[in-house]
């Protein structure tokens, strides 16, 4: 009994001591990982402020540098003008002048509004058009409308060409900018002959339309352009911003679309992008999420005013929007003007929105950034898997976007994919362009962009469906000349997410913004159960367009307006003015005093920009990045679950294709080929690629293949080079049993490939492989001899006489 009573004493104080270590090494990793969310809310924060710190320091420091600069060798101007009083009394004059002519400027864009707003703020195409089709008119109605662009006189159409479809973002404005003047998206692909149509939409939506109504128009959008040009290959469709991820979307609901996309600045991971950089990520965090635009949609009778999305975006860089664009017609008001107001056309039409349509899009996308989780639903039991898209994808970016970042546009990739190797087992291609500088609006109308990148874009879309499967860069470089005589070479490298995840500066920042969607989920479903009643009952039409009309973007227009008595007056003023105009000579140090003056006013707001920008960025974390918020957002912050992608390569479709890697004829391959040279060399001028596609679509062996097989023949080699290379060389001649088939196949692929020029090592490696594998001498006569009979001194000179050049 007394042993018993000792074991039991002693298996008790065992579980004690067992139950304490359990509890003591729950507090352990309790107490770790409260330190660990520390000190990286420490390094996020100490690295935020040495970047913006470092940031203002540089730029602002240049800056003034450069004003003194200049301000001191104004001053040794003053002290050699000869007569200071006279370049007064002509400087006076000439001021007084630009400001009737400025404000007269601003009364003609307050009538362009005015006229615009009664109009129902159509299209600011600087194209006639016809329109097609009408949303309205559909079984699910939607205020949108594909329109047909005119081509202006002097261009002819191909409709045997492939169409273009233009999709313009909805993000407050209207649409028209991707057509905005002749150097754009539009006139790039007219100037090549292309059909070209554009999906434009109303200023208010139909009562009761959502985006799944809209994706549904769309998609059938793009099936009519294909039924109108059915000798054509599928349609381009281009996306601009917020009309890329609507593209991205239509095809992933829609898989049968196969046409290319482009996305031009598309906001598709909207939690990403760089410490110290892009504060209008960090708007959901600050503004309150998605409570807020139902609350205004609320005040608006159900409509939320895009003026206030513009708003936002004006305050994003308040010196050019609040002074530098007026400073500058104020500088040249003749010049300037017709410019301005084209813009304030397209930039002064403020579109509504449903409320479903702007909590979809803040509570699925910028809040929650369900879409590249694989979580976001148009419909119900209806997902999106950007996996299903089938069509090539095209990504335009730039490092001056502080709207949507390069990673942004990018990192979905990432999200969505295991590896590289995943893009290519689904067949899919997808193709990223990075720009230096160009800002947001700038991809879509700066003629800088049209000429090169669209430019280059464009005559590459018409051989997109020649490159094998795969995740690629396309580089525009070796430019030379101006204007339209500039030439430049369009190269496509093979990359890796190892690639695209190098362009940003870590993920652990995102962690805060799962937080974020935590609490507007929370944020909304308080205001929906107490607030939304209340504010409902005071709304109404009357008192919606009361609100609208007192908007601060919108009353500023109408002030201004000749319905107005100031506006009146402006007009005698500014007729006087150009009757009596004496601009002031270029030298006069007043116009030079007055541009200083114009750069430090530009220069003090972004100095207070800049350091609001930090203080933004800096509450930000501090709130939203601590240990109790990363376990506050913890159910937001899991990602997509994604293939081990040592995986893949026992994947059926991928076992498929392995095993019959030996069968096949000389179109499997010449394609075979190229791929395996390709990947050796990662990458390849687009006139390669042009010369491959006229050969794969209409010349032997390929142009007796349907499109499907072309297709199916171009994945399945891919799949094969990509997972076993070595057994991908070692078949071809399987593939090419006979001395005079292995001559037509590298001759082929000598003729699509060119002359030699700067080949890489590997490149070289796997050109001579192929070369002794095939055995290949040139002349059809010779008996074959096996591989391992070839002399090292035969084989180099193969190489010499047939490698490829890719680069």
């Amino acid at each position: 009994m007394a042993r018993n009573s000792g074991a039991n004493e002693k298996a008790s104080n065992l579980a004690t001591d067992e139950n304490g270590t359990a509890v003591n090494s729950k507090l352990f990793d309790a107490i770790s990982n409260v330190l660990d969310q520390s000190g990286v809310q420490y390094e996020i924060l100490s690295r935020a402020a040495t970047i913006q710190a470092q940031k203002i320091t540089e730029h602002h420091s240049d800056r003034v540098l450069n004003l003194t600069n200049d301000l001191r060798d104004l001053a040794v101007q003053f002290t050699q003008t000869n007569s200071v009083g006279s370049a007064w009394a002509d400087y006076v004059k000439d001021a007084g002048q630009r400001v009737a002519l400025t404000m007269d400027a601003l009364r003609e864009r307050g009538d362009v509004f005015i006229e615009h707003e009664a109009a129902g703020c159509p299209p600011v195409l600087a194209y006639d058009y016809e329109v097609i089709v009408d949303g309205a008119e559909l079984d699910r109605p939607c205020n949108y409308q594909l329109l047909r662009i005119v081509p202006p006189q002097g261009i002819d159409v191909d409709d045997h060409k492939r169409p273009y479809i233009i999709i313009d973002p909805r993000a407050g404005h209207g649409g028209g900018i991707g057509g905005f003047k002749s150097d754009s998206q539009v006139g790039v692909a007219l100037a090549k002959g292309h059909p070209v149509y554009f999906v434009s939409f109303g200023r208010d939506p139909v009562e009761g339309q959502t985006l799944a109504d809209v994706m549904h128009a769309e998609a059938g959008f793009v099936r009519t352009v294909s039924v109108r040009h059915p000798k054509s290959p599928q349609p381009v469709l281009t996306g601009n911003c917020q009309g890329g991820w609507a593209t991205l979307l239509m095809a992933a609901c829609n898989p049968d679309l196969t046409g290319p996309l482009v996305l031009n600045g598309a906001p598709v991971a909207p939690w990403s992008g760089e410490v110290g950089e892009n504060p209008m990520r960090y708007n959901g965090g600050m503004l309150g999420g998605t409570w807020q635009p139902m609350f205004w949609s609320d005040l608006g009778n159900g409509k939320f005013d895009g003026a206030n999305l513009v708003m936002n975006f004006e305050q994003l860089n308040p010196s050019r929007n609040y002074f530098g664009k007026y400073f500058d017609l104020y500088r040249d008001p003749e010049a300037g003007r017709q410019r301005f107001i084209d813009f304030e056309r397209w930039w002064g039409g403020f579109f509504l929105l449903n409320e479903a349509e702007i909590r979809w899009i803040v509570e699925k996308l910028f809040v929650g950034n369900r879409l590249v989780k694989n979580t976001a639903q148009l419909e119900p039991g209806v997902p999106i898997d950007l996996k299903a898209i089938k069509a090539p994808i095209f990504v335009f970016a730039s490092h001056g976007d502080n709207i949507t970042p390069p990673q942004q546009a990018l990192n979905w990739i990432a999200e969505t994919y295991a590896d590289e190797e995943e893009i290519r087992v689904r067949g899919q291609r997808i193709i990223y362009m990075l720009h230096d500088e160009v800002g947001h609006l700038g991809i879509f109308v700066s003629s800088k962009v049209a000429r090169k990148e669209h430019a280059g874009l464009a005559s590459t879309l018409e051989t997109v469906e020649a490159i094998a499967p795969g995740l690629y860069e396309m580089v525009i470089d070796n430019i030379e000349g101006d204007g339209v005589d500039k030439s430049f070479e369009v190269r496509f490298v093979e990359r890796t997410l190892s690639d695209v995840a190098a362009l940003d500066d870590g993920r652990q920042d995102e962690t805060s913004f799962a937080a974020v969607a935590q609490m507007s989920e929370l944020q909304a479903g308080v205001y929906e159960t107490f607030g939304r009643p209340a504010v409902q009952t005071l709304s109404s039409p009357v008192m919606a367009r009361v609100l609208r009309d007192a908007h601060p973007l919108r009353a500023q227009r109408a002030a201004m307006s000749s319905s107005t008595v100031l506006g009146k007056g402006i007009e005698t003023l500014a007729q006087n003015a150009r009757a009596q105009r004496a601009p002031a000579d270029a030298e006069n140090p007043f116009l030079k005093w007055e541009k200083l003056t114009g750069e430090w006013i530009e220069q003090s707001m972004d100095l207070a920009r800049d350091l609001r920008d930090a203080w933004y960025e800096a509450s930000f974390f501090a709130i939203w990045g601590g240990p109790f918020a990363s376990w506050f957002g913890q159910r937001n912050a899991a990602r997509r679950t994604l293939p081990d992608p040592a995986t893949l390569r026992d994947l059926p479709e991928v076992s498929a294709v392995l095993a019959h890697m030996r069968q096949g004829g000389l179109p499997e391959a010449v394609i075979r080929i190229l791929v395996l040279l390709a990947d050796s060399h990662k990458g390849f001028r687009a006139e390669i690629l042009h010369r491959w596609a006229h050969i794969f679509h209409h010349e032997a062996p390929f142009k007796s293949l349907s499109v499907t097989d072309r297709q199916r023949i171009l994945h399945e080699q891919s799949l094969v080079a990509t997972f076993d290379p070595k057994g991908a060389v070692e078949t071809l001649p399987y593939l090419l049993p006979d001395k005079a088939l292995r001559i037509e196949a590298v001759e082929l692929v000598k003729h699509i490939i060119g002359e030699v020029r700067t080949p890489s090592k590997e490149l070289e490696e796997m050109a001579d492989l192929l070369v002794r594998v095939l055995d290949y001498s040139g002349d059809a006569g010779t008996e074959a001899k096996p591989a391992s009979e070839s002399s090292p001194a035969r084989s180099r000179k193969r190489k010499v006489a047939s490698k490829p050049s890719l680069n």
